[in-house]
């Protein structure tokens, strides 16, 4: 099969997918543009048979659904949720796992990553679905010899139209589908200048079932994403000292087999692997116009996000805060509309005459309500006899009453809304003769009406660094490649990929190397309280009230004023922070550390700290001196000990000599004496 023919193939199977899955999603789809059309767009609201039958009256929108959103995405707004990498394969890993972790957030903060996860969240939270993209791109466009790539995060527009889903992925991520869909809006001069050609297809109409790929405004292409199953080729070298390295065959250009010579590492086996691969093409509704080949990663890139989601009758559905409220937003509208008709009559009686009885006073009578004159004039009314008859109105214009049916509805529509929404009015007050503990329970309560998309959108951005990880074992391969890392606390730091290093043992190993990153990812959700930071403070405050030992209140004292916000704080923060760092309650980060350890390198001593340690070092030599002299003349008394010992040991023996020469004169005497 030819390539032409293969790419032929490829495009029907997708066209086919595509509109099975738009018969299947469109109603549900379609819901979710509704919702964000109503809470969003003014006029919205009336769109439809509604707006039919409120014509020529007024039609007024008291918008307390887009407030909901507000508060929701506020909250989200206000508690960043962030993905954290802890490795799967023990301590000696940490390292590796803050490196990625690094990595990640200099990627999100460099690729403008805020204004994806906003756009997401945001159209999910009003209409149910919203996604953004992953996306690998050269760092540097303009300098044709740099191949280093980078991560995007960017965002997808009306997602809830554009991106679709394999029907046979069930799970949240979509990590079990094979294929997806993102729909990308062009106008036709952008097509033709970008692509070649004009298209020349359907025009799409809103109103039809299948999905119409062109229009006279628009032209739609489509970024196909689809899993193919490759066999990769794994090579493993083995050093001098028994250390081994494994590379994709891929991987292993000349420089690459050139420096592993270099080295002293020599291949001991291969060995052959099935991989799951994505494979990326660009299509129309006529052809393959790209065939992008197999992307960096092995996830689809696409990265979804759900308000609320069910599975009923075997199809996917999902609603944002909007889909419940908009029958009793509604309701209000048709209210405050009657409302505002009833009051736009006339407020007071107006008299009805005959044409003779105003002829000649008509414009006094129409600028009576601007000119308030004291009195009016008509004209007298003459009978058949040419008399004068004293005859007023014919009979009044009276003001409507408003009906007592409207003004119950009004009051149910508004508790049926704050049912809904939940009372924010509740969180907004600010009564004094409650504590702040009751407030928190308002706010607690408030919350919980937003805890659902916060907590979604934490498994939306979990997958993001899945797939991150998985792109970046595949992109961050250069040896001692410098790249940019953002810490937990905003700082910048950077760090070397695949940087060796020798271990305690003498062994070459590589540090940074993300192609051996086996991570487990959570994600820091913090609650969902806009006064977060004042709980904290005020939960350190109370402590302080009930500790005596003043260090433990120094400490809570810090640890407060580090924790306050307000304009202008942001040094005494950062003063008190190096304040619980010096005193070991908090941990530093690597930076910090080594701040730390240049400041003690750097610190001039006390003058008063000199003279006691000098004090006590001339203390401690009189000690030493005073026990040198102890142990001399004890020494001595030893010598002289020993000496006595040796003179007495002399003493005895001349002693015994004496004796013994003694004893012989007086023998030989006696033996003298018998002889005689």
């Amino acid at each position: 099969m030819s390539k032409e023919e293969k790419l032929r193939q490829i495009h029907t199977e997708a066209i086919k997918a595509f509109d099975i899955i738009q018969k299947v999603q469109r109603d549900e789809r379609m819901q979710c543009l509704q919702d964000r059309r109503f809470a969003t767009i003014p006029g919205a609201q009336w769109e439809g048979t509604l707006g039919e039958q409120f014509e020529n009256k007024p039609k007024i929108e008291v918008n307390k659904a887009n407030l909901a959103v507000k508060r929701i995405f506020s909250e989200y707004r206000n508690n960043k949720i962030s993905a954290m990498f802890t490795s799967k394969e023990g301590d000696e890993y940490d390292d590796l796992a803050d490196t990625c972790a690094g990595l990640f957030r200099a990627d999100e903060q460099d690729s403008q990553g805020d204004e994806a996860y906003d756009n997401c969240f945001e159209e999910g939270c009003m209409g149910g679905f919203g996604a953004f993209r992953l996306r690998s791109d050269y760092e540097d466009d303009e300098d044709d010899e740099n191949e280093k790539q980078r991560i995007l995060f960017e965002p997808i527009y009306d997602a809830d139209t554009s991106v679709f889903f394999d029907l046979n992925a069930k799970r949240y991520d979509k990590s079990d589908g094979v294929y997806a869909f993102v729909m990308i809006a062009k106008t036709p001069e952008a097509y033709e200048e970008e692509f070649g050609e004009f298209p020349s297809s359907l025009y799409k109409t809103i109103h039809q079932r299948y999905f119409d790929w062109f229009s006279p405004e628009v032209v739609y292409v489509a970024e196909y994403y689809k899993f193919e199953e490759k066999t990769e080729t794994i090579h493993i070298f083995e050093g001098m000292m028994g250390e081994s390295e494994k590379y994709k065959h891929s991987d292993l250009t000349e420089e690459k087999l050139i420096e592993l010579n270099d080295r002293g590492f020599k291949e001991v086996r291969t060995r052959k692997i099935k991989r799951k691969k994505v494979h990326k093409y660009i299509i129309d509704g006529a052809r393959v116009i790209e065939d992008c080949g197999i992307i960096a990663g092995k996830y689809i890139p696409i990265i979804p996000f759900y308000g609320q989601r069910w599975f009923i009758d075997n199809v996917e559905r999902c609603a944002g805060a909007i889909r419940y409220v908009k029958d009793a937003q509604r309701l209000k509208n048709m209210q405050i509309s009657k409302l505002a008709e009833i009051s736009s009559k006339t407020s007071y009686e107006k008299p009805i005459f005959t044409p003779e009885q105003v002829a000649g006073h008509e414009q006094r009578w129409s600028e009576d309500d601007v000119k308030n004159y004291p009195y009016l004039l008509i004209n007298p009314v003459m009978d058949s006899n040419g008399n004068s008859v004293n005859q007023g109105a014919t009979d009044y214009v009276r003001p409507p009453n408003v009906p007592a049916t409207l003004a119950a509805l009004i009051q149910l529509s508004d508790t049926d809304m704050n049912d809904i929404l939940g009372n924010q009015q509740a969180g907004e007050q600010v009564v004094s003769n409650i504590s702040g503990k009751a407030v928190e329970m308002i706010q607690n309560r408030l919350d919980m009406q937003s805890f659902i998309y916060v907590s979604n959108f934490a498994k939306t951005i979990k997958h993001a660094a899945k797939v991150w990880l998985s792109m970046a074992s595949d992109i961050y391969v250069e040896d001692d490649r410098k790249m940019k890392s953002i810490g937990t606390q905003e700082e910048i730091n950077y760090v070397k990929l695949n940087e060796q290093v020798f271990d305690e043992e003498g062994t070459i190993k590589r540090k940074n190397d993300l192609s051996e990153a086996k991570m487990d990812i959570s994600v820091d959700v913090g609650p969902s309280s806009s006064s977060r930071k004042a709980s904290v403070v005020r939960a350190l405050t109370g402590m302080m009230q009930i500790t005596t030992d003043p260090s433990d209140v120094k400490v809570l004292g810090a640890a407060a004023l580090m924790n306050m916000e307000g304009e202008g704080l942001g040094d005494i923060r950062k003063y008190y922070r190096k304040q619980l760092l010096r005193m070991g309650v908090v941990t530093p980060t690597k930076q910090e550390e080594q701040d730390l350890i240049a400041e003690m390198q750097n610190q001039q001593p006390d003058p008063q700290a000199q003279y006691l340690q000098a004090a006590a070092q001339e203390a401690q030599a009189k000690s030493m001196k005073a026990q040198a002299d102890t142990a001399l003349a004890m020494a001595k008394a030893e010598e002289t000990k020993a000496e006595t010992e040796e003179t007495l040991t002399n003493l005895t023996r001349q002693g015994r000599e004496h004796i013994i020469n003694t004893a012989k004169q007086i023998n030989e005497m006696t033996m003298g004496n018998e002889g005689q």
